[in-house]
């Protein structure tokens, strides 16, 4: 049964009240500092009466009071300063404090993720989560901060100040102001979800920036430039309006409450002239109250603000916390064993498996290897090559049946040996921000000599040694001015660097040129030798010499045997090879 939204929103306080526990020693002391720097102002008030009602009278103007108030005031208001600049910096540290706190905890999610939520939400979606809403959610915990705790300390502060001089007109303030919080709460609980439904929109929005950038040599191949400027306009739009609507509702707020703040002030002027003219007042004393008043509705304005905004923090949060909250991959077990020595047996047994419970993808799969073999595995497009891959490594987990290496399950191995037990070169190629060095050794710590030995091996010294500073010539995460063929010498390179117990080759060598693709075969041949190895390719001239070839149709193996083997037999796999080859 879903939530409804007033739990949600407790929920999400309830979250941002645990990221506080850590820092309630500041929270205590920048109360403290609030409570001071109130104090010294209101005090000001006072010592301005005093000096009022020292020169009121004719030649009765007392100099050495006036004086000695002027001096009050100018030390007060300079300590004032000074204590408000400390508190400023305290609420910034544990704001900034919890952000990190925050981001750290939803990045943390995201490097634990299931590859199944990674590849069904939009990859600009979760980093304006990540970036953007984390933000905004800062924004609003620092206005909180800054202005909330010294606000309320100024009302208390103010109607004890205003108590002692007055009793009466402080009754007339203390029953209008409240009036100010009732509109400004009746405003942000409305504004929630227009302030939710703008992060949403902005999400999206993101999310299609980071594909259009991603994809431009796409979109301009195709010509798509209008038609993504069309669906840009329309979220653009949509944009504009949700978050208009939601700034022009919260922007309500401050003249709302700004009218009834006047209203009280003129009351208190109209009642505190009256009781001045009474003689149950002082000139100095109503100059005093009316500051009063001034500083005790102001809180409420500027709480009201603050309200309105949490609107926007709120709802920013809720999204955060709705990644932070999303169930990562399964956590090893207790006792999960360790892969080490792996010699390279894997058995698959009854393999169930399905992307989506309405979709079924691999139906009883079983596959036996022995130490050493090299299996290649071939079909058409959407056959489950690339998923029996996924299923190997564990990013996603068999619905049915088992997974064994050494004859142990996988699903009682510790994830990171499972990992480092596969050395894997894949059709998308993937590097990080660095030096080409630092790609490279990626796999494992190594020698220089041992970097330029696995470039060597995977023929991309050559043209390492022609870009700017060599190994040292820094890349950016999308490869930069290297071309494709370059990028993936690059992740070959990376895996004869590590030297792996088994290998996995998803379309391997498919971007490189036939001259520089049969070195490198000689080279995957060699580090193949005596390791276990899993092939996927579409060119089936790259398999041939495979020990055992697996031929998958629609989720299931429908032929398996050797290249020549299958050839003679006249099947599916005679077919492919034909179609490939036919007239040579």
């Amino acid at each position: 049964m879903a939530k409804n939204r007033t739990s949600i929103r407790k929920d999400t306080w309830g979250r941002l009240l645990t990221y506080l526990k850590r820092y309630i020693p500041l929270l205590i002391l920048t109360v403290l500092l609030a409570g001071a720097t109130v104090v010294l102002s209101l005090y000001i008030p006072i010592l301005c009466g005093r000096a009022i009602d020292a020169m009121i009278g004719k030649e009765s103007v007392k100099f050495d009071i006036i004086a000695d108030n002027l001096v009050k005031i100018g030390i007060s208001a300079a300590l004032c300063g000074v204590l408000q600049w400390i508190m400023n910096f305290i609420s910034n540290r544990i704001t900034y404090s919890v952000i990190c706190d925050v981001r750290r905890d939803a990045f943390d999610t995201l490097t634990h993720l299931p590859l199944s939520y990674v590849d069904s939400h939009p990859h600009g979606a979760t980093v304006s989560k990540v970036i953007s809403d984390v933000d905004q959610f800062a924004d609003g915990l620092l206005l909180g901060f800054t202005q909330f705790f010294s606000g309320v300390v100024t009302i208390v502060c103010t109607l004890v100040f205003m108590l002692t001089i007055h009793p009466g007109i402080t009754l007339v303030v203390v029953v209008l102001t409240p009036l100010s919080l009732f509109v400004a709460a009746f405003i942000a609980r409305r504004t929630f979800s227009m302030f939710k439904l703008r992060s949403e929109t902005n999400a999206e929005l993101t999310s299609v920036i980071n594909e259009c950038v991603g994809g431009q040599p796409v979109v301009r191949a195709f010509s798509r430039e209008d038609e993504m400027l069309e669906q840009f306009d329309e979220i653009n739009e949509r944009l504009d309006k949700c978050a208009l609507r939601a700034i022009f509702f919260s922007s309500i707020t401050n003249p709302s409450t700004r009218f009834i703040n006047n209203v009280v002030y003129a009351a208190v002027a109209l009642t505190g002239a009256l009781a001045a003219v009474s003689g149950s007042m002082t000139v100095g004393g109503l100059t005093s109250f009316l500051a009063y008043a001034n500083q005790y509705t102001k809180p409420f304005n500027e709480i009201s603000g603050v309200i309105t905004e949490l609107q926007n923090a709120l709802a920013c949060a809720e999204r955060i916390f709705e990644l932070i909250d999303e169930p990562t991959y399964t956590p090893d077990k207790a006792d999960a064993k360790t892969l080490d020595g792996v010699k390279g047996s894997v058995e698959i047994s009854g393999v169930d498996f399905s992307y989506t419970p309405e979709k079924e993808l691999i139906r009883d799969l079983n596959l036996s290897v022995k130490p050493g073999q090299r299996v290649a595995i071939v079909g058409p497009t959407g056959c489950g090559k690339t998923t029996i891959i996924n299923l190997l490594m564990r990013f996603y987990d068999v619905n049915g049946g088992s997974i064994s290496i050494d004859g142990c399950d996988i699903r009682d191995a510790k994830r990171d040996s499972l990992h480092g037990t596969y050395g894997m070169v894949l059709q998308d190629t993937w590097m990080m921000k660095g030096t080409v060095r630092d790609n490279i050794k990626m796999g494992r710590e190594a020698t220089e000599e041992e970097v330029i030995a696995a470039a060597k091996a995977a023929h991309a010294h050559s043209f390492i040694r022609r870009l700017p500073k060599g190994y040292d010539t820094v890349i950016s995460d999308d490869g930069g001015a290297l071309s494709a063929g370059q990028r993936q010498l690059l992740c070959i390179a990376r895996v004869m660097l590590a030297i792996p117990p088994m290998l996995i080759l998803d379309e391997a060598t498919s971007s490189i040129d036939t001259r520089t693709e049969l070195k490198i075969q000689n080279a995957f041949a060699a580090l193949m030798k005596g390791r276990t190895s899993f092939i996927v390719a579409h060119r089936l001239s790259t398999i041939r010499e495979a020990d055992c070839i697996l031929v998958m149709k629609e989720g299931r193996i429908i032929e398996k045997g050797s290249h020549d083997d299958l050839v003679h037999a006249g099947g599916f796999y005679s077919e492919l090879w034909n179609s490939q080859f036919a007239g040579r």
